[in-house]
């Protein structure tokens, strides 16, 4: 993963080097989504209160950084869980890093001038050296997510350890 520097949803900045700190779940969407991206904070949410990696990071990358600022980012993450991060920058920091991940994001302009993004809606695993080690797809089901997890904690580096 090539390094980047996005903004959080407190204004503060970060960077790939931030992703080394811990393990981290990592989400693409937007505030306006209607119904894919709310349902999944929701789970992450479930599976970070029962997760059984201790200090399991939960970012939201936004891929509508027009709407969505720090403050409407932080608003809306912390929403779900006080604990989770939204991130933003510029969009064509947001593209290079979707497209690094794999993420597709395509705007779909909607009648009356207003629009929609269309996204991959999977949840990548991160281990604390900014690695992918593990991607989720949906249907996201919590049980089987910590069951995941807990197969995944070995590869998730140094600083991440299971909690039961």
């Amino acid at each position: 993963m090539t390094d980047f520097q996005l903004t959080d949803s407190s204004g503060r900045a970060f960077t790939r080097r931030d992703l080394t700190r811990a393990p981290a779940l990592v989400f693409f969407g937007f505030t306006h989504c209607p119904d894919v991206c709310p349902t999944t904070l929701v789970k992450l949410a479930q599976l970070r209160r029962r997760a059984p990696v201790a200090g399991l990071q939960v970012l939201f990358i936004s891929v509508d950084p027009q709407r969505d600022t720090p403050s409407v980012l932080g608003t809306y993450v912390h929403a779900f869980d006080p604990q989770f991060r939204g991130l933003t920058g510029d969009p064509q920091t947001i593209a290079r890093l979707a497209a690094n991940f794999g993420v597709a994001v395509n705007r779909v302009e909607l009648p009356g001038g207003n629009y929609t993004m269309d996204h991959s809606a999977v949840v990548f695993v991160l281990d604390d050296s900014a690695h992918i080690v593990a991607i989720f797809t949906p249907p996201f089901d919590v049980a089987a997510l910590g069951a995941d997890l807990v197969r995944a904690a070995p590869y998730l580096g140094a600083k991440a350890r299971t909690t039961t």
